[in-house]
């Protein structure tokens, strides 16, 4: 199939978790025989959507990637603004509003559209990645008139799913890709619609390894154990909470435990003698700390599917999750391979478990890993979504051939 993919980012210096679903996707499609290409914006960083990569057509990986310039970087404090108002504020915004903060959170690519017009049709399927930006929205419309489109929403229960700007964009689609069952459940139930669409989740390579000594080594740990948390370091992804329940933990439980952060500073963390913040690090660094710790901890409130929960089961690693996001909680309850909770008790019970008693910790990141390799693995997830691209290619003739038997 001939194929194109839609992002608001793409490229090996992206680090977005969306962003990097997309490119995997593409590229193990190249790699499968399809002609793929994608249509992208300039940006590296999401704070202000500069050009960075140059204009044009290059290929990545086998894919074909059109980058198209950004036409306004986002002024940070005037879209912050805008946000609070639109996302935060008291309810109905008038349209007008919404508009101009779609415009303003971005990508701003006005070129985006005129060029789908010109060169959807020429695909089998278009597909688009997040729900959220200027790339779906302004885009989506534009092709679902000329092309069959998949839409992956990567959706979660936030504020911004509730602006009626999307009500159209979740009936453009297609299809639709799920990354878990609980987004699908969501969609249909903000949208009131029943699509058709596949649970495909996300791919992952199971042949992880890491050398835990080589990162306790490198980050000064010594012997100590410690809890893991990988991500934007983000109050939206539960980072303050975290730093939060840690401290107090160690406040009424003393002792050698620290809290190792690997990820993007976007709101540091307050310096604290046993918290260890790496910064963003290479694969290799990863899973290495991966290897090293007792568990993950992924606090996040906001999920359409985790992927550093798979990834920390591939090792092995029980993982301790935010109870009051559904994705999470699914995701451990299914596998069997982490812990959900609630507030700081429950937090504290799981750790000093986790921590008793080792035997647990090995027979849940035991059946984590299990749960991968039965739902995750990359030759089971392509097929799915090999099926999936083929449904919405027939898609529309189907329906004629319905409409025309009535």
């Amino acid at each position: 199939m001939r194929l194109l993919f839609v992002a608001q980012r793409y490229g090996h210096e992206v680090a977005g978790g969306a962003e990097l679903h997309c490119r995997q996707f593409a590229t193990r499609l190249a790699e499968r025989g399809h002609d793929v290409a994608a249509v992208t914006s300039c940006a590296v960083s999401y704070v202000d959507w500069a050009d960075w990569y140059p204009q044009g057509v290059s290929e990545l990986d086998g894919v074909e990637v059109h980058r198209l310039a950004v036409a306004r970087r986002r002024d940070d404090r005037l879209f912050a603004s805008l946000d609070h108002r639109v996302v935060w504020g008291r309810k109905p915004v008038p349209f007008h509003l919404q508009r101009e903060w779609m415009r303003l959170q971005g990508p701003f690519l006005p070129a985006l559209g005129p060029w789908l017009a010109e060169h959807a049709a020429s695909y089998d399927v278009v597909v688009f990645f997040t729900y959220l930006y200027y790339t779906t929205w302004a885009g989506l419309p534009v092709a679902s008139g000329i092309a069959p489109t998949v839409l992956h929403p990567t959706a979660h229960d936030e504020p911004a799913l509730a602006l009626p700007l999307f009500d159209t964009t979740f009936r453009h689609p297609t299809a639709f890709a799920f990354s878990t069952e609980e987004e699908r459940t969501l969609v249909e139930r903000r949208f009131g619609i029943r699509p058709a669409h596949r649970v495909v989740g996300i791919g992952f390579d199971l042949d992880g390894h890491g050398d835990g000594d080589r990162f306790r080594s490198r980050f000064g740990l010594g012997s100590d154990p410690y809890l893991l948390f990988v991500g934007r370091i983000d109050p939206g992804k539960g980072s303050d909470e975290l730093f939060d329940f840690f401290c107090a933990f160690k406040d009424r439980n003393p002792g050698p435990l620290r809290l190792v952060v690997v990820g993007e500073p976007i709101k540091p963390l307050p310096p604290h003698p046993d918290v260890v913040v790496t910064g963003f690090v290479d694969d290799e660094t990863k899973h290495d700390a991966y290897a090293g710790a007792v568990a993950l901890v992924q606090p996040s409130y906001f999920e359409s599917f985790s992927m550093v929960l798979s990834e920390a089961w591939i090792h092995g690693l029980p993982a301790l999750v935010q109870g009051h996001c559904d994705v999470l909680v699914g995701q451990a309850l299914r596998s069997g391979g982490g812990i959900p909770y609630s507030c700081f008790e429950e937090f504290e019970v799981a750790v000093l478990r986790l921590l008793d008693e080792p035997r647990l910790g090995r027979a849940l990141g035991h059946r984590g890993r299990q749960f991968v390799e039965r739902r995750y693995a990359w030759d089971v997830v392509m097929r799915r979504y090999e099926e999936l691209l083929v449904v919405a290619r027939t898609w529309p003739s189907r329906r004629r051939e319905a409409r025309q038997a009535e």
